[in-house]
């Protein structure tokens, strides 16, 4: 199973849609953003990949909360068979999920503790450094393997770093 991972898109339309599209691209069965979404078009623009998805709100994100998609944090939800834990503020931050993904930070995390897998995807927008991220976490039987990609805003190449735990 293949999960697109995001956060922090904030008010950049062009790179969260191109992130979007990116994610798509690797063939992705799920969508999780991690808050900061801040535009209803971009809420629109994950329900029409078709994908299933998930979004918690962010600190910018208080005039989106009454919205359907909306999740508040910390949000926790199964796919499969795996135990998801999801934030934006990385407050809650205790290790009672497999998986726990935060955004808020800008900066992206992979860690692996105990068990445990802390996800953070770092930022859409290109805020905070001249680079867009996003993750992709592929869950097979034994192995969690974690691509990070990133690029500048004015490249259409991404490049990627891959890491994989036992499960």
């Amino acid at each position: 199973m293949k999960i697109g991972i995001l956060s922090d898109s904030h008010t950049k339309t062009k790179l969260h849609n191109e992130a979007l599209k990116f994610l798509v691209s690797c063939d992705i069965e799920y969508i999780i953003h991690a808050g900061d979404i801040v535009l209803e078009e971009h809420i629109k623009a994950i329900k029409d990949t078709n994908l299933p998805f998930v979004i918690v709100a962010g600190n910018n994100d208080n005039h989106l909360l009454n919205h359907i998609n909306i999740k508040q944090e910390p949000y926790y939800f199964k796919i499969q068979d795996i135990k998801f834990k999801l934030m934006h503020i990385p407050h809650y931050m205790t290790p009672d999920s497999d998986i726990i993904i935060s955004g808020h930070t800008h900066k992206a995390m992979v860690e692996y503790v105990n068990g445990k897998l802390f996800l953070n995807s770092g930022e859409v927008c290109a805020r905070e450094k001249y680079l867009s991220e996003v993750m992709v976490l592929d869950i097979s039987d034994d192995i969690y393997e974690v691509t990070t990609y990133n690029r500048e805003p004015n490249k259409s190449e991404w490049n990627s770093n891959i890491r994989k735990f036992e499960r």
